[in-house]
Formats: C-alpha cells, sequence, structure tokens
C-alpha cells in the first residue's frame, strides 16, 4: 500500500499514518505539508500511489481547493478527503475519484474500508491504462524504457547525459533524470561512465540541507541512469540576473560553505562550482548539484589523468586552471568568485580566451572593491588570494569568518 498524505498539520499526518500501519504494517506513506512544503505541481499525477488522503481542518478551504485542482488532472490517484468537522446537512454530489469522509475525529474504521475501496479503483483503472497501445510510451526516455518513471518531457542534453523531468513512482515527485548515453563494456574504461557513477556514489552517502538529494540509481536498455532532486525555482545563474543583496548573498555564501564541509569531510572535492550547478529551493535555500567533475582524495584510479584541466575557466582557482596540485582550498576560491559576482554583478576576471581568463586568476590583480562592499572586502580577499596558504584553509574556517561579519552587521 502506498500513499500520499497531504495535511497542514503534522499531527493528523501521524494520526493517519498509526492508523494506516495498524492495518497495513509495511505500508509506504509519502507526506506532504499543506502551506509548508512546495506546491504540488501541475505535471504531478501521483500514479505510483494506491491513494491521496488530504486532511482539511476548519476552516478547510485550502483543502477544498487543493482537491478540486487534483480532481481535474488525468490519471490522478483517487482521493480521500477527511474534513475534520460535521457533516452537511446535504452532501456534495459525488464525484468519481472522490471519498469525503467527515467527522470531528479520524473514524480509523470508515477511513480504512475508503482506502481499500480507493487503492481497487485505482488498479482497475491502472489496468485499463495498461491495456492503452501507448502505455509503454510514458516510461520512454528517448529509446530507453525506465520502468517507475513517467517520462515529462526533455529539459537537456550534453555530452554524457541526457536530461528528463519525470515523476517517480516510487520516490511519489517529480525528479530530474539524467539518462547515461550508454554503459560501456567492462572492458573499456569510459571516464564519463565512472565520474557518472561517482557523482552518486558521493551525493548519497550525505544527508545535507544544501546538497542535492539523490533517489535512484539503475540501469535500463543498458543506459545508466541517476533520478534526483528537481528544482522548479531555477539556479543561481538566473537568480543573479537580478541585483542580490549583500545580506542575500553572504547568506548564500554561508549555504555553499556549509555544503562544502560537509563534502570536504569525506574527502571528496567538488571541483566545478559555479553558479549553474548551485540550485534554488522555493523556500529561498542553496543546493549544489552536479558532482560530475569531483573527486575523491583516497581513491585509488585517477579518473582525470595527468595535467587535465577540468572545470569552468570563470570559477577556476589558478591552481586548477594550471593544472597543479589542488585541495579544498581551490572549491573555496571558487566560492570567494560567485560571492564577488554575486556582490559587484560581474565576475572578476573576463577574457577573450578561457587561457586569458585562466592566466588572470593567476597573475592579474583583482579589480577594486567599491567602497559599499568594504565590509566584505576581507572576505573576498582571502578567497581570492593567489596562493591556497593566503586563503581560508578550510570551509569551517570561512564559516566562522561568515559568522562573525553576520554577528557585526
Amino acid at each position: 500500500m502506498r500513499l500520499l498524505v497531504i495535511a497542514a498539520l503534522p499531527d493528523h499526518q501521524l494520526l493517519v499514518r498509526k492508523h494506516v500501519e495498524i492495518e497495513w504494517p509495511d505500508a509506504i506513506l509519502v507526506e506532504h505539508r499543506l502551506g509548508a512544503d512546495n506546491p504540488i505541481e501541475a505535471q504531478f499525477a501521483a500514479t505510483g500511489f494506491d491513494a491521496a488522503i488530504i486532511v482539511g481542518a476548519p476552516p478547510a478551504e485550502a483543502a477544498e481547493a487543493l482537491t478540486a485542482v487534483l480532481l481535474a488532472k488525468p490519471e490522478f490517484a483517487p482521493i480521500l478527503l477527511i474534513l475534520l468537522q460535521d457533516a452537511p446537512s446535504v452532501e456534495p454530489e459525488a464525484v468519481h475519484g472522490l471519498r469525503r469522509l467527515y467527522g470531528r475525529k479520524i473514524d480509523r474504521d470508515r477511513l480504512i474500508r475508503a482506502i481499500a475501496a480507493a487503492a481497487r479503483e485505482h488498479k482497475q483503472a491502472i489496468s485499463m491504462l495498461r491495456s492503452h497501445p501507448d502505455f509503454e510510451q510514458r516510461y520512454r526516455f528517448g529509446s530507453v524504457t525506465i520502468r517507475g518513471h513517467r517520462c515529462i518531457r526533455q529539459v537537456g542534453s550534453g555530452g554524457m547525459c541526457t536530461i528528463y523531468l519525470a515523476e517517480s513512482e516510487r520516490a511519489g515527485t517529480l525528479v530530474v533524470l539524467k539518462v547515461f548515453n550508454q554503459v560501456p563494456d567492462v572492458s573499456e574504461r569510459i571516464v564519463g561512465f565512472d565520474r557518472f557513477l561517482q557523482e552518486y556514489e558521493i551525493v548519497a552517502g550525505l544527508t545535507h540541507q544544501n546538497i542535492v538529494r539523490i533517489y535512484d540509481l539503475g540501469i535500463a536498455d543498458d543506459h545508466a541512469y541517476i533520478a534526483m532532486e528537481h528544482f522548479p525555482a531555477g539556479d543561481l545563474r538566473n537568480r543573479m540576473k537580478a541585483p542580490l543583496l549583500p545580506l542575500t548573498a553572504l547568506t548564500f555564501l554561508e549555504q555553499m560553505a556549509s555544503a562544502l564541509q560537509a563534502i570536504h569531510s569525506v574527502g571528496v572535492l567538488h571541483r566545478d562550482l559555479k553558479p549553474a550547478n548551485v540550485m534554488l529551493r522555493t523556500d529561498g535555500s542553496l543546493c549544489l548539484i552536479d558532482f560530475g567533475l569531483a573527486k575523491a582524495n583516497e581513491m585509488e584510479v585517477s579518473l582525470t589523468g595527468t595535467r587535465e584541466i577540468f572545470g569552468t575557466p570563470y570559477y577556476m582557482s589558478p591552481e586548477q586552471g594550471h593544472a597543479e596540485e589542488i585541495d579544498a582550498r581551490s572549491d573555496l576560491y571558487s566560492l570567494g568568485v560567485m560571492f564577488y559576482e554575486m556582490l559587484t554583478g560581474r565576475k572578476p576576471y573576463t577574457g577573450a580566451t578561457a587561457m586569458e581568463v585562466i592566466y588572470k586568476h593567476k597573475k592579474a590583480d583583482l579589480p577594486e572593491i567599491a567602497p559599499r562592499f568594504a565590509d566584505y572586502k576581507p572576505v573576498l580577499l582571502r578567497l581570492l588570494a593567489k596562493s591556497p596558504a593566503d586563503r581560508y584553509q578550510s570551509a569551517p574556517e570561512l564559516l566562522e569568518a561568515i559568522a562573525a561579519l553576520k554577528t557585526s552587521a
């Protein structure tokens, strides 16, 4: 039994969970806080659930409005609307796919009967869908069929992956699905594939608010894929098109440094920090993604070979741009470039070619910092020091400096 439980109050979600688990101990419940979590997106159909349970306490307008929106979605799972109030003298007209339960308290027996009936209804609907000739197309991602993920649309592509927006039946949410172009033979040593798998292994082992969530990894039709968190609010690159308040920029820097602290603590460098790899959640928090260029310090096999340059020149540290040995201080330099850009609206170094930019990171003086950013100048100078020895030596040290700066502000 898989159920989506939507309620404004966590106590109501907990009560539903207890009733359900008494009847179905192995039930899987995915909870959504109405008014607190991100709004349910238009493309979400909840097809991986047996039913959706919405609990509305007086006034129940928000629960009623959400129910109407979800009922309008084709193929949406059956809905149980629990209204914690007395039943009206004249109940609303029956609607296909909707069951209403009234009462000041949740009646367990009525709830269980309604869930069971909804699950049977949904099973019949899915059986009818499967008989349709086009049913398999919903799981097609280009030439690849990936069960349990409904394709919504392609959102990007690159040399290594094609990227889709999909609905994960397992996660019960929309996800970004990165489909690797091919799985190499065991005898082949394809660096890109190693990086692809390494991205999952690194991130899946970390639980941090500012690091992307990974939901699934698999192989389908000789193609590897990763299902990860979807960010409808976009990335920092787009956010920076509008001016940022200095304190907002400082808060963003703090969140990125916190993520780096977690990453560096397990011996991993990101090596490709840039605004396009920093995503925004709708609650305003930031999240690091795209660890395909990350490198574990203790890995026995070098994935990049000798003196190869990977990353984006605008945000590379001087040592990375010159293929020298790098450590955590290189990632901190990249944070410094982004912090400079967030404050001033421009990159510290630009050029006609990538090599010109790389040269400036190594040799050119830092452009003059406007007087209005004087409070932030010491942090910028430390982060953007040419020599790693002159920078902050770790993410925790940077976080201490940010905390002191915020206190003084």
